[in-house]
This record gives C-alpha cells, sequence and structure tokens, in this order.
C-alpha cells in the first residue's frame, strides 16, 4: 500500500519489546527517505528484482532462506545481535514499511540517532537506490504468509495515520 507523499514520520515504537526482552527505541532518520513509498509484493517483476538484490546483498547475514543467524535475539560477545530472521519467526512484519526501509537506507545507527550503537548492519544509502531497497523488502514481504501479510498491512495503516 503506498506511503503518503507527506513527510514520512517514524514514530517511536517505544517500548517495542524484542524476544529476550530487549527494547529498541526508533525514531525518524537524519534524512527524510523518499517519498512515496511503497511495497510491492504482489508485482512479480519488483518481486523477482528483489529477490535478487536480497541474494546479492541481504542473504550473506540474514539467510538464502530468510531465516537469520542463530541466537538472533541474544548479544554476542561484541556486544551486537546476529541478524534476525525476515521470515514469519522474526520481527521484521511487526514494523511498518517506513522504518524498514529507513533501517535499510540508513543503517540502525544512524536511523535511531545514535553513532555509538553496534552493530554489523550497514546502511545501504550509497549501495542500493531506493527502487532497490524496496523491491528486496517487496521480495520479503511476498514470502509472508497471508495472515501475517494481513498484519503487516494493518501496522502500516497505524503507522499512517499517526
Amino acid at each position: 500500500m503506498p506511503l503518503s507523499r507527506a513527510r514520512i514520520v517514524l514514530i517511536a515504537a517505544s517500548g517495542l519489546a524484542l524476544a529476550g526482552g530487549l527494547a529498541v527505541f526508533l525514531s525518524a532518520p537524519t534524512q527524510e527517505p523518499a517519498a512515496g513509498i511503497a511495497l510491492a509484493p504482489d508485482d512479480p517483476a519488483v518481486v523477482a528484482e528483489g529477490r535478487g538484490v536480497y541474494a546479492d546483498q541481504c542473504a550473506s547475514c540474514h539467510g538464502a532462506d530468510l531465516q537469520g543467524q542463530p541466537n538472533w535475539q541474544a548479544r554476542g560477545p561484541d556486544g551486537k545481535l546476529p541478524a534476525p530472521p525476515h521470515d514469519p519467526t522474526g520481527h521484521t512484519w511487526h514494523h511498518p514499511d517506513s522504518v524498514l526501509f529507513a533501517l535499510t537506507k540508513y543503517g540502525p545507527a544512524r536511523m535511531i540517532g545514535d553513532p555509538a550503537y553496534k552493530s554489523d548492519m550497514p546502511a545501504y544509502d550509497e549501495t542500493l537506490s531506493d527502487d532497490q531497497i524496496i523491491a528486496a523488502l517487496s521480495y520479503i514481504k511476498s514470502t509472508w504468509p497471508a495472515d501475517i501479510r494481513q498484519r503487516h498491512d494493518r501496522i502500516n495503516e497505524q503507522a499512517r495515520q499517526n
């Protein structure tokens, strides 16, 4: 579903509990994502492009089958969280499209405004175009079962209303 063309505001999902009780607070990135972001999980061409982008840029950490890394909910000795799954067992679908886009484009440290935040997740703003990011996210969403996609659509609707 397309987002409004108005400025995309990322509302803090304060207290968003990740498994293991970790809370992540999200805020607006320092640069605004492109207006009019719309994932297209039902568009075969976009999904095919996204499958390739995912394979090239994401699968090495998040897994070829979107399964994520083992023990993804627990920080390692380096203080970093392993890459989470993007399948229905993970929390990707708990975030609206605008948050997923900003997280991918800007990386977690810049997105939350904490340059000291430790993560292996890179920012893709200089590697991928907005369309490639949208395609990769569309591919991910295309793999979710209908009930998860419907729940994600409701999350998007709530985000648009805020």
